[in-house]
């Protein structure tokens, strides 16, 4: 499947320069690509690849003033990796949109609903009561537990598991391996230092246009609901315990993990490995800096914090500032003392006693 500059133009709502009849078949990094080859510069960084590149088109921002003639067909927009995401979305839609239809070995239940356009793989198990929206794609060894709810248009990849009675909303990709539902982590010590398991009779809601990444867990709740709000983006390797809730357009990078009864803001950003205690609140805006330990409430909208307990990050730059100067400090605190003594010695000063 072709395009020309054009019809691309025409989609992204770009301005044309160069050849309208140029014509691209695929996709290709800038440093790379070949001729009937897409490619994108967003980064200043990569500017002198597209003096080279070999791409036929190339999307690029409208602030971009070019240092030498180009012999690639340009498309400039407001945003070009916003625009470049939005090709490679349709793209992704296009290829989706083939698979339909249920393959066999695979296992659904008699009481559940299959919407219209839905792609059942092989090995998929759906289990009573399970409502399956429209356009589905549920690749091979996809897990449906009792009374599971799935939206229009969700993606699960293969060997997604969802325990019983969680909700997925539209619009919803989940990457391979993560377990949604699974218990939270919830255990009674006892006087003679055993647990006891306390029951997680919860679910999970996972709202509209969540994207979760591969081998994440998320548990369901004690009580109530373990909540995602519409627009979260979760990494790979993400653990989120019992009860928390996260907020709308939220990020959460690879390995961080957010414990029971946590309350995390809408459009929070928390780095890679950064650790969240529970029974927290995080305020809106709030950013966490990767490998950071968040063991207090954030009450302050759009605070950034860094370190491990976190703290103030501003607080945190003067902090490392001094501690970089030491060395220099401490060279001129062992020279003080000499002259101190020096001046002792002299009888010029009298001594503290």
């Amino acid at each position: 499947m072709t395009f020309t500059a054009s019809q691309i133009a025409l989609l992204i709502n770009g301005k044309l320069e160069g050849n309208p009849l140029a014509s691209v078949g695929s996709f290709g990094k800038i440093e790379e690509a070949a001729p009937g080859q897409l490619a994108f510069l967003a980064n200043p960084k990569y500017e002198d690849f597209l003096y080279t590149t070999g791409a036929s088109v190339v999307i690029v921002n409208d602030t971009l003033e070019l240092r030498q003639p180009v012999e690639t067909t340009l498309i400039r927009v407001a945003d070009a990796y916003t625009a470049f995401a939005a090709l490679l979305n349709q793209y992704q839609q296009m290829v989706s949109q083939q698979l339909t239809g249920i393959q066999q070995p695979s296992y659904i239940h008699e009481t559940a609903t299959i919407g219209q356009g839905v792609f059942v793989a092989a090995f998929a198990y759906i289990s009573d009561g399970v409502r399956v929206g429209n356009n589905v794609k549920l690749y091979p060894g996809v897990f449906l537990g009792n009374n599971v709810t799935v939206g229009d248009n969700t993606i699960l990849h293969p060997g997604v598991k969802i325990y019983h009675d969680c909700i997925i909303g539209n619009n919803v990709t989940v990457h391979a391996g993560t377990v949604i539902g699974g218990d939270g982590f919830g255990f009674a010590p006892q006087v003679d230092g055993s647990f006891t398991k306390v029951p997680q009779i919860g679910n999970v809601i996972v709202e509209d246009f969540v994207e979760i990444g591969s081998n994440a867990a998320i548990d369901r709740a004690t009580m109530g609901s373990t909540i995602i709000r519409s627009g979260a983006k979760l990494d790979n390797l993400i653990q989120i315990g019992h009860n928390v809730e996260i907020g709308q357009n939220t990020a959460i990078a690879a390995q961080a993990g957010v414990s029971g009864s946590t309350k995390i803001g809408n459009n929070v950003l928390i780095g890679g490995q950064a650790g969240i205690v529970g029974h927290i609140q995080i305020a809106d805006g709030s950013k966490v800096n990767a490998q950071s330990g968040v063991s207090k409430t954030i009450k302050v909208p759009n605070t950034v914090v860094t370190g491990s307990p976190a703290h103030d990050f501003t607080s945190a730059l003067r902090s490392q500032a001094l501690s970089r100067n030491l060395p220099d400090m401490q060279k001129r605190l062992a020279e003080l003392e000499k002259l101190v003594q020096k001046l002792v010695a002299e009888k010029e000063i009298t001594p503290i006693p």
